[in-house]
């Protein structure tokens, strides 16, 4: 039975590039992968199909030959491939360590864990920066050790079961797979006598202080990097993220780096006009509210709003005035307010309102 074209087996055109391949071939593999349908032939046969044509177009010399020759290229006495060759076995042990459990990278000093801490800021420390001290529990050194994980300092001994390599081959179907060391857990040592501060980890749990200085402008969701405060181990600390959370506010509100605020205001102030005070970041400013101004009106106050955290200017203060509605009236207010009404005539619909909804409405 004549074999199909290697490039159809992996579903690419011919001139697809090395990742192109790398990525289809990937797909197709876990695809039927085996241990993902066990006792079917079919599958087994498939994945044959494809490690094999991946096998030969991700290596350039044996694309050529192929795209010369055909699959004659690979005919004959010794042509078969080599699962174990070590390029095309690091490939699968990049693809499948994952799946097997293990990891790709080989035996070595793993970077110390990454930490997360929410901060929560009001509103002003959020607009224009602090700083503040926090405390987190995080893993450092042993002292007893030193780090080591050993007994007085005792240096760990090179792992028997992996020699030293952090990883374990084995064979799966019919290529060979790498798998992190289940005695070592890929660190590639052991500890012969555990410290008793630590249990053999090297590492113990403390707090830690340190100050964060919080730029301005930052917002809910503002994550801040702080390098080297993360967990400590071995091959480097890993990094702090903190992640700010800023409270509501009674009186302002955020629009990107705009603010927002709603100011309550009589209805004398609005039909003859006045000078308000009107709350901001940084303390009250006057505001002219015309005469004749509606409920509702927005005012801006340009460059009171939320400093940029890029430091591109700074943000606008958008004032809304409402029209306060007394629920307490004396008599006297009372008498004047309904002779305003009777002067005004708003003690009534408006003239010929009632005959635009007869228009309308029919």
């Amino acid at each position: 039975m004549s074999k199909r074209d290697l490039y159809e087996v992996l579903g690419v055109d011919r001139n697809a590039d090395d990742e192109t391949i790398k990525k289809a071939f990937r797909k197709l593999a876990l695809q039927h992968h085996p241990d993902r349908n066990s006792g079917d032939k079919q599958a087994e046969i498939r994945f044959r199909e494809v490690s094999e044509a991946y096998r030969i177009l991700s290596d350039s010399s044996q694309r050529a030959k192929y795209d010369r020759f055909g699959h004659a290229a690979f005919e004959g006495p010794g042509a078969g491939f080599d699962f174990s060759a070590s390029g095309f076995e690091d490939i699968f042990s990049d693809i499948f360590g994952e799946f097997f459990g293990g990891s790709s990278r080989r035996g070595g000093r793993r970077r110390g864990e990454d930490l997360s801490y929410t901060m929560e800021l009001d509103f002003a420390e959020a607009a224009f920066g602090c700083e503040k001290t926090v405390t987190i529990p995080r893993a450092v050194p042993c002292e007893d050790c030193k780090g080591s994980g050993g007994k007085g300092g005792a240096a760990p001994i090179k792992c028997s079961a992996c020699r030293g390599a952090g990883q374990v081959r084995f064979q799966q179907g019919f290529f060979s797979i790498a798998k992190t060391c289940g005695t070592c857990s890929g660190r590639g040592q052991v500890v012969k006598d555990p410290c008793g501060g630590c249990s053999g980890s090297g590492r113990v749990r403390k707090d830690h202080t340190l100050q964060v200085k919080v730029p301005q402008g930052v917002d809910s969701g503002t994550r801040l990097k702080l390098r080297g405060e993360g967990e400590s181990s071995a091959g480097g600390a890993g990094d702090l993220y903190v992640v700010i959370s800023v409270r509501e506010d009674e009186v302002f509100e955020r629009d990107g780096n705009d603010v927002l605020c709603e100011v309550p205001i009589g209805f004398p102030q609005l039909a003859l006009g006045a000078e308000i005070d009107v709350p901001t970041l940084e303390g009250s400013v006057k505001l002219k509210v015309p005469a004749g101004t509606e409920s509702g009106s927005i005012f801006r106050l340009r460059a009171k709003g939320i400093p940029d955290l890029h430091g591109y200017g700074r943000g606008d203060q958008r004032v809304r005035v409402v029209v306060r509605t007394p629920k307490t009236l004396t008599q006297r207010q009372r008498e004047l307010l309904e002779e305003l009404a009777e002067i005004s005539g708003e003690n009534h619909a408006p003239k010929g309102f009632f005959d635009k909804v007869r228009e309308k409405f029919g």
